[in-house]
């Protein structure tokens, strides 16, 4: 599978610290008639056999609607469960090799913070970059600020995707207008709203109104 532009408008990123009345499932669920255009799990807290278990079944849910699905961190469980695709952080795994153990039919997506690194992760063989955080976020206590010129250098350097991620929200989503990116990566900003279906069909809106900008 491959991932373009129009994937990256709202990718959502899953964190079960907001699940309650609703399952995982029925969050993604929702989220996916929203609007959402491609799902990563990204679950730190999870057993093994529970992030197997989701995996597939969100998996599954992401296939029949059509949403490319991109499991954190985790190659072999990319792999095991038939995910399209894994997104790898700078401390992770190096590019090169999760793109051999993928193979060139996957979809890799690698963080970064500098032209540097994400001219490396291209050369590496990555599909897309997500680079923040753009903003302050409590959702990732390591991440490191990406200023608004840095972002925008970063989409000029290379021909791949970028997407933003950190602390985006409603509020200020539209202030990423101009950077070069081609959508947003969101955490709280999907999970955490009390009606999920109706917050993402206003963020996929903002995303548009950000990108046509």
């Amino acid at each position: 599978m491959t991932i373009g532009k129009k994937d990256l408008l709202l990718y959502a990123v899953t964190d079960q610290t907001w699940t309650g009345k609703l399952s995982l499932y029925e969050q993604v669920q929702q989220a996916i008639e929203g609007g959402i255009t491609c799902l990563q799990l990204r679950e730190k807290n999870m057993s093994e056999d529970k992030f197997l278990q989701e995996a597939k079944e969100i998996g599954a849910l992401c296939k029949e609607k059509q949403i490319p699905f991109i499991v954190n961190d985790d190659v072999e469980v990319a792999v095991k469960t038939g995910a399209d695709g894994v997104h790898i952080g700078q401390s992770d795994m190096d590019g090169a090799k999760a793109r051999a153990l993928l193979g060139p039919d996957k979809i890799l997506g690698i963080s970064a913070r500098t032209v540097e690194q994400a001219q490396k992760a291209q050369a590496d063989g990555a599909d897309y970059l997500g680079v923040g955080a753009v903003f302050h976020t409590s959702t990732k206590k390591d991440a490191h600020a990406v200023d608004f010129q840095t972002l925008k250098q970063i989409c000029q350097s290379v021909s791949i995707p970028v997407v933003a991620i950190g602390g985006i929200s409603k509020e200020n989503l539209l202030q990423l207008k101009g950077s070069g990116v081609c959508g947003v990566a969101l955490v709280s900003a999907v999970f955490a709203a009390e009606d999920i279906r109706k917050e993402c069909r206003e963020l996929h809106r903002l995303s548009s109104e950000m990108v046509e900008g």
